[in-house]
C-alpha cells in the first residue's frame, strides 16, 4: 500500500483528493482487499500526510460506498455481495444506455471522436489476449465503458459513472476465474463499437443490456462459489 515517492508533493490538487485517488486505485487493483481494514496511522505515514486529509478521503471514499465506516471498529474496504452487484449492474446499464442515445443523437463528429477512443482501447485489449494478463484487461474494460460514457458530455454522469467503474473493478477480479477467454471479451466490445459506428440504436441498446447481464451472471455464480464466512 506503499505511495509512490513524492505523491503529495507533486501533486497540485488538494490533498484529500490525491489520497482518495491513491486509495480508489489501490482497492480496485486489489492491493488492498474487500473486507481489509484501513489502517490509519500506517497510512498517514506512508503517504507523509497529517490524520486530517486522511480522514477527508477516506469520509469521500465511504460517501462513494468503497469504503464502509463501522462505529467502534474502524473503516474498511466494503466487500462486493450479490445484491451490490446487480444494482451496480443496472445502474451502469441505465448510463451507458443513456450515453449510447445521447451520442447518437449528437454531431458526427462527437460520434466519430467517441468510436476513435474506444477503437484504440478495443485494439489494447485484442494485444493483451495472448498475455492472459487479467488485471490489465479488466483496467481497459472499464476505460472502454468509460470512454462511451465520456462520449456523451454530461459532467454529472460522467461523475456517478466514475464510482461505478471504481465498484465494477472491484468486481472483475472475481471473473476471471469464470471468464478464461479474453477474446470473446474482445468480441463484445468490438461489438459494440461497431454498432455505435454504424449508428444501429436498438443493436447498441441490446448489446450493452447482453453485456451488463453476462456480466452479472458471472460474477453472481463466482459469488455462490465463494465459502461462506462464519
Amino acid at each position: 500500500m506503499a505511495a509512490p515517492e513524492g505523491l503529495l508533493a507533486l501533486e497540485a490538487r488538494p490533498t484529500a483528493q490525491v489520497i482518495a485517488d491513491h486509495l480508489r486505485e489501490q482497492i480496485v487493483q486489489g492491493s488492498i482487499r474487500p473486507g481489509q481494514q484501513i489502517n490509519e496511522s500506517l497510512l498517514a505515514n506512508q503517504l507523509n500526510t497529517s490524520r486530517g486529509p486522511l480522514r477527508e478521503a477516506l469520509q469521500r471514499l465511504c460517501q462513494e460506498g468503497i469504503l464502509i465506516s463501522r462505529r467502534n471498529y474502524g473503516v474498511f474496504v466494503k466487500e462486493v455481495e450479490t445484491h451490490d452487484l446487480r444494482e451496480i449492474y443496472t445502474i451502469r446499464e441505465s448510463i451507458e444506455s443513456a450515453a449510447a442515445n445521447r451520442l447518437l443523437d449528437s454531431s458526427p463528429k462527437q460520434i466519430k471522436d467517441t468510436c476513435k477512443v474506444l477503437k484504440e482501447i478495443v485494439s489494447e485489449m485484442a494485444k493483451q489476449v495472448a498475455g492472459s494478463d487479467w488485471q490489465t484487461m479488466a483496467g481497459l474494460d472499464m476505460q472502454f465503458h468509460s470512454a462511451l460514457v465520456a462520449g456523451m458530455g454530461n459532467s454529472r454522469f460522467i461523475r456517478i459513472y466514475k464510482t461505478l467503474a471504481a465498484e465494477s473493478r472491484m468486481c472483475l477480479f472475481d471473473l476471471e476465474v469464470f471468464y478464461p477467454r479474453m477474446d470473446v471479451l474482445v468480441q463484445e466490445h468490438q461489438n459494440i463499437l461497431d454498432l455505435l459506428k454504424a449508428g444501429d440504436r436498438d443493436g447498441l441498446l441490446r448489446a450493452i443490456k447482453r453485456h451488463m447481464q453476462k456480466a452479472v451472471e458471472d460474477l453472481t455464480a463466482t459469488q455462490q462459489d465463494k465459502p461462506v464466512s462464519v
